[in-house]
């Protein structure tokens, strides 16, 4: 076997690193999974140009309780690298004449109140409808994902109450698991199939898919599943997924079945006449912005090659599946240990097979390069300071480090490439006074923001703030209380979390990633909050006694 490995790997490494041997590059690889020591929950790993496998191994535990080794027949759940077979579900339903992506949602989903606009199933698709993430909602029980057995069901009866969206459809781009299990929901109501039969019949076996499934159902026994856990200081400890909502996530697979798929779609294979180009398909925003998510596949480029891509995370398990389409090559990844960085990983694996053509092309073309200045100590601690995001009320921290800023959430340094523009590895800032514009650049979203100043609330005010209020939306009770000169939120009787002051009634809840204001009325009393995260904003709790 490790004869034949060295074989299909030399046939690439010929034609992309010609400095590079066969042995070289299997050494390479395998030095990139040195974390998974042989005793601990590990992952597998597969990669193949052109349909043909060049490399493919597994590395550490599918089970510690068992002492059984991950092999790579082992199941692994692939979390949202799932949503792609979702939108091809969709998407073929459409070609079937069963649906159009233009539909209505609520003509397949009456449950759904009136919004004021029309969400279209390409919508769901593109993380585009507005609708808030249940499972952001749910967390605002005390019970999220994971703490509880969810379904699809469940997660519909917690979409059908939401009030108002996010953001006016086509608006915005929020990724949402609400929008792939309603479309796993409408799936089963146009086809009268189940999305996991679904895709059996039209996506699984016609791929040759002989190790997926979907993790539908809580009494099935799936032979072979690697159990997925996290590390704790005393060790490691189970960390399944504990639900059985799917659609949006719950994919059981190998690595050598997520090739098989990419090869299957790549060539054209879905769909009568070929699928490709609409799973591909982006939409541009309401505004002409540009909206990077395609069918459920994140489009991209990486070192000056477009990259068709998707990554996951559930409970303990971590995936990515990406394929850079001009040299027909593919890497798979699934993990059952929640230490993985999966980002990482993929990108040491790229240096490792590909050429940077982005550096190459710079170098040939002998570009000017981006120029930097040196802002002065006054300037630069103008600039610092703790920073609002307007549409969901997320904050940031810039701080002076030398002679530069750097982003205090993730560390990165930021360059001063003007008075009022600075950029860092994920994101460029552009000021206008106090105010300005971020952008990611993974996916080119904008968002505007605003300085605000940090606050202090003295002991003595916080009691007007306790309280029981509830939320029809959330069909949830959360009572504020004062401990040791601190504002609580209490959830349930096992959750209870820290509200930070960030401004006059306003406070942030870490744990949560979210942020909490307190609303009055005309007579200055607090008389209900709402709650913003980064999936669902403005969920508000009236005060109830």
């Amino acid at each position: 076997m490790l004869r034949k490995l060295r074989i299909v790997v030399a046939l690439f490494v010929g034609q992309f690193c010609l400095a590079q041997t066969a042995n070289d590059t299997i050494a390479l690889i395998d030095a990139v999974f040195t974390q998974y020591e042989a005793s601990n929950p590990g992952c597998q790993l597969s990669v193949s140009r052109k349909g043909k496998l060049l490399y493919s191994k597994a590395f550490g535990m599918a089970d510690l309780e068992r002492n059984v080794a991950l092999t790579t027949n082992s199941i692994i759940e692939a979390g949202s690298v799932s949503k792609q077979f979702t939108a091809a579900a969709i998407l073929l339903l459409e070609q079937q004449g069963k649906l159009s992506l233009d539909d209505d949602v609520s003509k397949y989903v009456p449950e759904l109140p009136e919004y004021g606009s029309t969400i279209k199933l390409r919508h769901l698709i593109h993380h585009t409808s507005g609708l808030k993430d249940w499972g952001s909602i749910a967390a605002l029980t005390g019970w999220g994902r994971g703490t509880k057995f969810y379904t699809n069901d469940d997660a519909l009866e917690i979409i059908e109450r939401q009030k108002q969206l996010n953001n006016k459809p086509g608006d915005e781009f929020i990724y949402s698991n609400s929008n792939f299990n309603l479309s796993a929901i409408i799936v089963l109501r146009v086809s009268g199939l189940s999305l996991a039969d679904f895709t059996k019949k039209y996506i699984f076996e016609p791929a040759g898919m002989t190790n997926t499934q979907w993790r539908d159902d809580p009494n099935r026994i799936v032979k072979n599943r690697a159990i997925a856990y996290s590390k704790t200081e005393t060790g490691y400890e189970i960390n399944m997924p504990n639900e059985y909502v799917y659609g949006n996530g719950g994919l059981l697979t190998t690595t050598e079945d997520l090739l098989k798929w990419s090869d299957y779609y790549q060539n054209g294979k879905f769909g009568n006449p070929s699928l490709l180009s609409r799973q591909l398909e982006t939409e541009p925003l309401n505004d002409g912005k540009k909206n990077n998510y395609a069918a459920g596949l994140f489009m991209s480029e990486i070192r000056g090659k477009k990259y068709i891509n998707h990554d996951g995370a559930t409970a303990g398990y971590r995936s990515f599946l990406g394929t850079f389409p001009d040299l027909g090559l593919t890497f798979a990844f699934l993990s059952n240990s929640a230490e993985t960085n999966s980002g990482q990983i993929a990108n040491k694996l790229q240096k490792i097979f590909i050429a940077d053509v982005a550096q190459k092309n710079k170098a040939e073309t002998k570009p000017k390069p981006q120029k930097t200045v040196t802002l002065s100590a006054k300037r630069l601690n103008e600039v610092a300071g703790l920073y609002k995001v307007k549409s969901d009320g997320g904050l940031f921290h810039l701080q002076v480090d030398g002679n530069g800023l750097v982003l205090q959430e993730n560390g990165e340094k930021l360059k001063s490439l003007s008075s009022t523009k600075f950029a860092s590895e994920s994101f460029v800032f552009d000021f206008t006074g106090d105010n300005g514009v971020f952008k990611n650049l993974r996916n080119n979203n904008e968002f505007a923001f605003e300085k605000i100043q940090e606050f202090k609330v003295s002991a003595s005010d916080l009691p007007q703030f306790e309280g029981k209020f509830s939320s029809d939306e959330a069909g949830a009770t959360a009572i504020i209380t004062v401990e040791n000169d601190q504002l609580k939120i209490r959830l349930n009787a096992n959750t209870i979390y820290t509200l930070k002051p960030n401004k006059t009634d306003a406070f942030t809840v870490d744990e949560m990633g979210g942020n909490l204001e307190f609303l009055r009325d005309s007579q200055r009393k607090v008389v209900a909050f709402k709650i913003s995260t980064a999936r669902a904003r403005n969920l508000v709790f009236g005060r109830s006694e």
